[in-house]
């Protein structure tokens, strides 16, 4: 009786905590849609022009946009950077982190990840698709996709999967250091990818800050809806606070 009655005492602070925690977190998901949707503006209205031709100049020869600075590994290098970002890797990522979620009966966390990556896919297109901005010129392996340029698909999907796979990770991993070594993995990876495209001249800079901004925004809601379906069951209240 007494440790039942040390548990009912234990939880308002339990519940101010994850009150706190909803209440950062839609802040959050509300910063990251108004920076998009503010990026997106200025885009049409063509402020960030200026911006992004001074930065992709930068990152070229002078009078020769279609040959990058620095040495030719450094090219090889943001080519295999880029292709970590692509449609085919991140389904794979996927696919297989789905399967092994599935195989330790972590359901809610399998189906969470196996919606929101190809739904970070198809809001990426549909955002395309509205804002129609036209790829740069500044190509430098010659293989210009044929999609439209803002936002950056790369850094859109890529940021949406890594960090919910770096949810994933910090949900089961008890390791604190392990958690946040999870986090930042996958803002190094989400930030290389990003930079990646502009190096090689597919994208605007301001492409990838909006993709950047879609994609944290997207694995914010995913997390913030998982949290809400775990609440609903008071014995997965340990899950919830781990995530």
């Amino acid at each position: 009786m007494k440790g039942s009655i040390g548990r009912l005492q234990n939880l308002p602070p339990l519940i101010a905590r994850v009150e706190l925690a909803f209440l950062v977190s839609w802040t959050a998901v509300v910063g990251a849609a108004w920076s998009f949707l503010a990026l997106g503006s200025e885009m049409r209205e063509g402020e960030l022009s200026a911006y992004d031709l001074w930065l992709l100049n930068s990152l070229r020869q002078p009078s020769k946009p279609h040959i990058a600075s620095g040495p030719s590994w450094l090219l090889e290098s943001m080519r295999d950077v880029s292709a970590l970002g692509g449609v085919t890797v991140l389904f794979l990522i996927t696919a297989i982190a789905v399967i092994v979620l599935l195989v330790h009966r972590r359901k809610a966390l399998a189906t969470m990840l196996a919606v929101s990556v190809p739904l970070a896919q198809v809001w990426n297109g549909l955002f395309k698709t509205f804002y129609g901005r036209a790829r740069p010129s500044f190509e430098i392996y010659g293989d210009l996709p044929h999609s439209q340029s803002f936002p950056s698909g790369h850094s859109t999907v890529a940021t949406a999967t890594y960090f919910l796979l770096a949810v994933i990770v910090a949900s089961l991993e008890p390791n604190p250091s392990m958690k946040i070594l999870a986090f930042v993995t996958a803002a190094l990876l989400s930030i290389t990818i990003g930079l990646s495209r502009v190096y090689l001249g597919v994208h605007w800079p301001s492409d990838v800050l909006a993709g950047w901004f879609l994609g944290a925004g997207w694995a914010l809601v995913a997390t913030l809806i998982l949290r809400i379906a775990l609440n609903q069951c008071p014995s997965k209240i340990r899950v919830l606070g781990s995530i």
